[in-house]
């Protein structure tokens, strides 16, 4: 969702903009729409096959778009080339084939905004993460404190009867810890993107999500036997919004803001997404919001506010 793939940096003292400012709100209201999109989608589609649906529909608009408007797909004629598709293959499982799976799967047990707060502990994975595998990504007092401040936030969102569900296995405690899975699969994406060459970010994201598909799509095949399912107009029109729009169209306007203006201005756009899904859910759905969300909401975002020195970036803008 958030994972930034390598590109070349935006040039010194580049500014958000408005341009990017909306680029930005765009990409907070799209990736917040998704997981109502995904709640659609299993009512009567199976999880799994619903994220081998959106993954392989932007795998085939992504293709050509590298061709278009990048370097086309790395080549395994050169060193570079064949580290790009090990480290795609890496970002495919992890950022991909393994989240979307998860998220899909726990979203017939958790509502959409309770899926999305999860998602906005991401850069809080990253740190300590960063710090252990990424050389100059140290753990700062700064990053320390932020990271406890949001961890205190988890720990509110998954509410204290989650210890004493998981010996009985409750569902929806399952269905958290799938959550919690997928983000921790896009952080260890992260971190796989940070090390791999530079190269334009559309070819790289390309086959990365023709990676994926290959992953996911005969695993729905074998265990779940879409083509079987008496699926409604609304989860396939679901699916197809989820391809192209969070997936494929927003890794579009991703790129534009990474070459104008770089990857500390679209880390901004963590803090939008579960705000847009709690509302859409509630709005749309029909879903509680329920108060220990808000609180947990409020200590994530503090927490990555610290940690990533929001206040900081907003001045530079």
């Amino acid at each position: 969702m958030t994972d930034v793939p390598q590109i070349t940096p935006a040039a010194p003292g580049a500014s958000g903009g408005l341009v990017n400012w909306l680029r930005l709100a765009a990409l907070g209201l799209i990736w917040g729409s998704s997981f109502i999109a995904v709640e659609i989608a299993i009512e009567t589609l199976p999880p799994i096959s619903v994220a081998a649906g959106r993954i392989s529909l932007a795998a085939l608009l992504l293709t050509p778009l590298a061709f278009w408007l990048g370097d086309g797909l790395p080549r395994l004629a050169t060193p570079d080339g064949r580290r790009l598709w090990l480290h795609a293959f890496g970002v495919a499982a992890l950022s991909n084939a393994m989240p979307f799976g998860l998220l899909s799967w726990a979203q017939n047990h958790v509502t959409a905004g309770l899926a999305a707060i999860f998602m906005s502990t991401l850069p809080l994975i990253v740190l300590p993460l960063s710090h252990v595998l990424v050389p100059g990504e140290t753990m700062t007092r700064r990053r320390v404190i932020g990271f406890m401040v949001g961890f205190c936030g988890v720990v509110v969102l998954i509410g204290p009867s989650a210890l004493g569900d998981l010996g009985g296995g409750a569902i929806e405690v399952l269905a958290q810890l799938a959550c919690m899975g997928a983000v921790t699969g896009y952080a260890c994406g992260s971190i796989v993107t940070k090390l791999a060459p530079r190269t334009h970010a559309l070819s790289f994201s390309a086959a990365a999500m023709l990676l994926a598909s290959l992953m996911i799509v005969p695993t729905a095949l074998i265990f779940e036997r879409p083509f079987e399912a008496q699926a409604a107009a609304s989860s396939i029109a679901a699916v197809v919004y989820l391809g192209v729009l969070p997936t494929a169209f927003a890794m579009v306007l991703l790129v534009k803001v990474l070459e104008s203006a770089g990857p500390p201005f679209l880390s901004l756009v963590n803090y939008q997404v579960p705000v847009w899904a709690m509302l859409f859910g509630a709005v749309l759905l029909g879903e509680t919001v329920e108060p220990r969300f808000g609180v947990a909401l409020a200590l994530i975002l503090i927490g990555v506010a610290i940690s990533q020195n929001l206040l900081a970036i907003l001045r530079r803008r």
